[in-house]
């Protein structure tokens, strides 16, 4: 099995910054993109960023210029670093990977979630 454990998120006021690391866990072979989504209240998911293994990314483009995504591939580690937060900002974010792991019999391909982190952004 493999799991996606998030931390950071918390209550900041606009223009202030927050940071949300992950890490991927468990019978890891490789992982091919990871990134990191949102859900506003009473809205669907959407992407926010993300990176692919050989370091390439995109972004939504309300983020672009505020927000950076990074990842250490030797520790299956994705960060997201959020400057500028703004009220719209809010929401519980997702980390999310797509991972190659190892089974019994080779390997298989997992769409991985985290369980989520809040952010909030007071105005």
């Amino acid at each position: 099995q493999v799991q996606l454990v998030e931390s950071g998120g918390g209550l900041v006021q606009a223009g202030g910054s927050l940071r949300l690391s992950c890490v991927a866990s468990g019978s890891i072979f490789s992982i091919n993109a990871m990134g990191w989504y949102r859900q506003a209240p009473g809205k669907q998911r959407e992407l926010v960023a993300r990176i692919m293994s050989g370091g390439s990314t995109n972004y939504a483009d309300s983020v672009k210029g505020r927000f950076t995504i990074s990842r250490d591939n030797a520790k299956n580690t994705v960060t997201l670093q959020l400057n500028a937060l703004q009220p719209e900002d809010t929401g519980v974010y997702y980390c999310n990977a797509d991972i190659i792991r190892v089974t019994g019999w080779g390997t298989a391909e997992v769409d991985c979630w985290g369980q989520g982190t809040q952010v909030t952004v007071s105005s």
